[in-house]
Formats: C-alpha cells, sequence, structure tokens
C-alpha cells in the first residue's frame, strides 16, 4: 500500500504537494477573509494568457506566466482602488482579457502543442525538478515577506482603522496581490488552471469554521492542505483518478464536514 512512496515521482508529487499547501494555507486566509475567492480563478485564466504567450514565443512559459500573471494581479488591484468597480467585476473584466488574449495567441501557433492541456488540467505526478524549484522559491520570497503579516492581517479586517494609523494599505494591498499571482502561476502547473483556486479558497474556508484567530486559520488552512494532499496522492494511486481532482475533492468534502460539525446556530 505504501511502496508507492518510494518511487520517484510520487515523491517529487509529494514534495510539490506539501510546498503548494504551506503557500497556499498561508495566503488562501487573505483571499477568503478579504471576500476575493475569485481572484485565484481571475489570476488562473490570467495566468493561461502568459503560458499561451510563452508558447507562441517558443519560450519556457513559465518564464512569461510569472511577470503576466503579476500584472494582471496589479491590474486587477489598480482597477478596484482607483475606479468605482467592484472586485468581482475588476476580476471578471482581466479574466476575460487574459483567456481572450490566451485564445489568440494559441490559434497563431500553427503546430499542435500538447503543453497548453497540461496547464489547464494539471498533472501533479509529472512535477520535475524545475517545478519543485519554482516552489521553493515563492516559499523563499513568502518566507522574506513574513514581517508584512501583521500589517496584512491588521487590513484584512480593519482596513479604515489600518490607513488611519499610517500602515501603507496600498501598498500591502499590491504587493499580497503578486505574491498570490506568483502562488497561482506554480500551483496551476501541479493541479492545472480548472482547479487552481481551489487550493487557496476551500481549505481556507474549511479552517475558517473551526478557528477562533486568524493565526489559527492560517495553520488550519495549512493542515488542511498537507492532509488533503497526502491522502489524495495515495488514493488517486489506488483508484486511478487524476491526483489533482482527487486533492480537490478530498478539501471538499474536508469543509463539508467541518461545516456540519461547527456550524454556527
Amino acid at each position: 500500500m505504501f511502496e508507492i512512496w518510494h518511487l520517484p515521482f510520487m515523491q517529487r508529487a509529494l514534495l510539490a504537494g506539501l510546498l503548494m499547501a504551506l503557500l497556499a494555507g498561508y495566503y488562501g486566509p487573505f483571499v477568503v477573509q478579504r471576500g476575493l475567492s475569485f481572484l485565484g480563478s481571475g489570476l488562473a485564466h490570467g495566468a493561461f494568457g502568459g503560458v499561451a504567450l510563452g508558447l507562441f514565443l517558443g519560450v519556457e512559459p513559465l518564464w512569461i506566466a510569472v511577470p503576466f500573471t503579476a500584472l494582471v494581479a496589479i491590474g486587477i488591484t489598480w482597477a478596484r482602488e482607483k475606479t468605482s468597480i467592484s472586485g468581482d467585476t475588476a476580476v471578471g473584466i482581466f479574466f476575460a482579457f487574459s483567456m481572450a488574449l490566451g485564445i489568440v495567441f494559441l490559434s497563431l501557433k500553427r503546430e499542435y502543442t500538447s503543453e497548453a492541456f497540461s496547464y489547464l488540467f494539471g498533472s501533479i505526478l509529472a512535477v520535475n525538478g524545475a517545478d519543485l524549484w519554482a516552489s521553493a522559491v515563492v516559499l523563499g520570497l513568502t518566507l522574506l515577506m513574513l514581517p508584512f503579516w501583521g500589517r496584512w492581517t491588521y487590513a484584512t479586517f480593519d482596513r479604515e482603522l489600518a490607513q488611519a494609523d499610517k500602515v501603507p494599505v496600498m501598498l500591502d494591498d499590491y504587493l499580497l496581490a503578486f505574491m498570490v499571482s506568483l502562488v497561482v502561476v506554480v500551483a496551476m502547473k501541479l493541479v492545472g488552471l480548472l482547479l487552481v483556486a481551489a487550493f487557496l479558497v476551500i481549505p481556507a474556508a474549511a479552517a475558517r469554521q473551526w478557528s477562533r484567530t486568524f493565526a489559527g486559520m492560517v495553520l488550519g488552512a495549512v493542515l488542511a492542505g498537507v492532509a488533503s494532499v497526502v491522502i489524495g496522492l495515495q488514493l488517486s494511486m489506488q483508484l486511478n483518478i487524476p491526483s489533482g481532482a482527487a486533492i480537490v475533492l478530498l478539501q471538499t468534502l474536508l469543509f463539508v464536514l467541518a461545516a456540519l460539525i461547527f456550524r454556527r446556530s
């Protein structure tokens, strides 16, 4: 039963999944608590535009997707703060623009490419050393930004008071959006564009059911992500189902159980 963990590709998949559980568990509570759950999906579609541009230019898609998605994240944040439209509307605009741009780039590439589908549906079992290093770099940047955690939390719960206390809320919004965009790009290769938002939203939403503090919510989201990755990979091999989908289904089951057990009267 546990022999599969001796396989190199399963070890890489496990390490990649654990790194993603840490990253998504850290940033997911900010996304959920700020009511930006649609942001993960919007950035994933934004990343697809960058991937399509990379395929069209014949270069490594990841190197194009990272700055492209970061620009989309900055654009969404700018539109939310500088115009009268809501956050969901801003995400929807850039969501549609990036997907349309991606479709155009793919249509201009004459020869068939299967790599676009790998980003659409993901394959955590096919991660390579470069994918792991990319995840590790994002984790390293996250560690460097740990001093911002208190400011981000403050603004998450009381934005007006944080601004009154001279906290650079707008700058922090851009920094947070930029980091979330990096997590989305890395996760997209693991679970695919269609499921990447789940890694950010569902563990955090589950942890919110039982957590009394925001720090507890972050820790709970990380633990929920780790558990779903380990069990999901095991089940996917035993049942011969896609690993990314198995992980997300487990996360959803965990949320449902948490909502039932810790439901508010």
